[in-house]
């Protein structure tokens, strides 16, 4: 049984309004269909796939650099847009270049509204200025 790619990620949080809108305005998610569980979430679409699933609950743990899942990666297309439109939403990142025959992608770096880290990984071929923002 071959391993495919990852379905989707389980974010908890205090505040499933606020993540929900995060992902509508920073990476252009869209909030679908979602079985009722009885309990309060979301899930979260690019095109026909729910990519994340938000779970609301009575808490929220604080980000750790040395907690167990240290992010989640996603890839797109369209980096000089993607930068500009981070820079217009006033959302902080860093960018970073994979070293290596064979790697060469472009990840950008940016936390959610709960401090989830997330990278967005565009192909070697687009190039853009990859400076810092650090947000205003």
């Amino acid at each position: 049984m071959p391993i495919g790619r990852l379905d989707h990620v389980n974010l908890r949080t205090t505040d499933v309004p606020r993540l929900v809108a995060f992902y509508e305005r920073v990476l252009g998610l869209e909030k679908g269909k979602r079985p009722d569980f009885g309990f309060d979430g979301a899930w979260m679409y690019s095109g026909p796939d729910a990519v994340v699933h938000i779970v609301g609950t009575g808490a929220t743990a604080d980000y750790r650099g040395d907690q167990q899942l240290e992010h989640f990666a996603l890839r797109a297309t369209g980096l000089g847009d993607f930068l500009a439109h981070l820079r217009a939403e006033n959302v902080p990142y860093q960018c970073g270049v994979l070293p290596g025959d064979g790697f060469g992608h472009t990840q950008v770096n940016i936390f959610d509204a709960d401090g989830n880290h997330i990278h967005i990984d565009f192909p070697p071929e687009e190039s853009a200025d990859i400076t810092e923002f650090t947000g205003t």
